[in-house]
């Protein structure tokens, strides 16, 4: 096996991962039963949704506005996103959604 497979494998594994913790966080039901459900070590999830979590990338991009938001800017989002750090991510109509899921992916991480 050569390098570039070993390193795609851990790239899919990784993905497999990442798709079953959203799976159990949308289902709202707890990890011990989201694993029995799908025959999975409990461990196992645990370690990959820390590794998945702890797991830096660097920022591709960052949007900044300093100053007052301008007041048009508030009409023209059809919606908001009030994120834990306090910001406010406004989404307005006609958004591409490939943006705006590579968008939520990075503030997910």
């Amino acid at each position: 096996m050569t390098e570039s497979s070993v390193e795609n494998e851990g790239v899919l594994k990784a993905d497999q991962w990442r798709e079953r913790i959203a799976e159990q966080e949308q289902r709202g039901i707890s990890v011990r039963q989201f694993c029995k459900e799908r025959g999975l070590a409990e461990h196992c999830f645990y370690g990959w949704r820390k590794r998945l979590r702890d797991r830096q990338q660097p920022m591709r991009f960052a949007l900044v506005q300093a100053g007052r938001p301008r007041p048009e800017a508030a009409k023209e989002a059809s919606l908001e996103l009030m994120l834990a750090s306090g910001e406010r991510l406004r989404i307005g109509d006609g958004v591409d959604t490939v943006w705006l899921r590579a968008v939520l992916e990075v503030l997910r991480a």
